[in-house]
């Protein structure tokens, strides 16, 4: 079935509420522990719509109420072969919100990926707001994905202009419907690579960039030839549209070489000369451990996820 993507997104809003009319709610974890919860003897085909749009397993007629599987074909996001079908996309449960991605295993260049960093991530963004004493007039989330960060900052600072920014049209495309589903009307998604395709300066600059070393080079995960080039090049960014007052929260990675962290050596140098005043801690010392195995992070002892946060003095 062939179907616009406006008709798509209308059709997964509808979705969408439907779902949450029926109480759906589902957490999404690390693609390693989903791998491995689907191997269990029973996983293999879904029983019902949790496995359906949470855990992305096959199933067949029988399995969904039939509203569902309609609201699936009508959004072209369901795939027939006999009797084994398989949605392309999936729902998350967070602050009471639900959120469209990719389905797994997000393997696809254009892939919208949602798990335990963006908990991570939006958890960060919301503390700094909720914590923030100057009013947010205009924020911006960089990297935008599914937009869950836009949305959490939009919720707790009513009123704001928030700009959901990505380079991937999908993830710009699943963020106007998580912003339809949130009813955060101030959320405005938007193409840009980085900020050059919006103007203006930022009360708040949040973002998750992709800060992984992945061999196949997938946009949504990989952040450089050593991992923190993109989130070096937000820190440039933020640093030139930060207004003042304004705050940048950054939440990245970083491969620990021999108790040396690369990533806040970086940053330190990014920063060097700027008015910018800066935190940085580990949220969480040891994640992604199945990644060690590989080639790509053979020099780490073991990969830390980081939070950055920078602020500009105020006038």
């Amino acid at each position: 079935m062939t179907v616009d993507q406006t008709t798509t997104e209308a059709v997964l809003i509808e979705l969408g509420r439907e779902l949450k009319e029926a109480g759906y709610a589902f957490t999404t974890v690390t693609p390693a522990t989903h791998e491995r919860v689907n191997r269990r003897p029973g996983n293999a085909r879904a029983r019902n719509l949790r496995d359906v749009l949470g855990w992305s397993r096959p199933f067949g007629p029988g399995v969904l109420p039939e509203r569902i599987v309609t609201l699936l074909d009508e959004a072209g996001v369901l795939d027939r072969d006999g009797d084994v079908w398989r949605s392309r996309v999936r729902f998350s449960s967070y602050d009471g919100e639900l959120f469209v991605h990719s389905a797994f295993p997000t393997a696809a260049e254009d892939s919208v990926f949602f798990g335990p960093d963006t908990y991570r991530m939006a958890d960060a963004a919301a503390a700094h707001v909720e914590s923030r004493e100057r009013p947010i007039r205009r924020a911006v989330d960089i990297g935008c994905g599914t937009g869950a960060g836009a949305i959490t900052v939009a919720k707790r600072a009513p009123g704001a202009e928030v700009l959901a920014v990505d380079i991937n049209p999908q993830a710009l495309r699943y963020a106007r419907v998580n912003t339809a589903l949130a009813g955060t009307t101030g959320v405005r998604p938007c193409h840009s690579d980085l900020l050059s395709g919006v103007d203006g300066d930022f009360d708040l600059i949040i973002s998750n960039p992709p800060f992984m070393i992945d061999p196949a080079g997938r946009a949504y995960r990989h952040g450089g030839s050593q991992g923190f080039e993109l989130s070096c090049a937000i820190l440039g960014a933020a640093g030139q549209r930060l207004a003042p007052g304004g705050s940048l929260v950054l939440f990245s990675g970083t491969g620990i070489v021999e108790g040396r962290d690369p990533l806040r050596e970086a940053a330190a140098e990014c920063l060097a000369g700027t008015d910018l005043t800066w935190w940085y801690r580990e949220v969480d010392p040891d994640v992604y451990d199945e990644e060690l195995d590989g080639p790509a992070y053979a020099h780490a002892e073991r990969i830390a996820v980081v939070v950055l946060t920078a602020t500009r003095p105020a006038r």
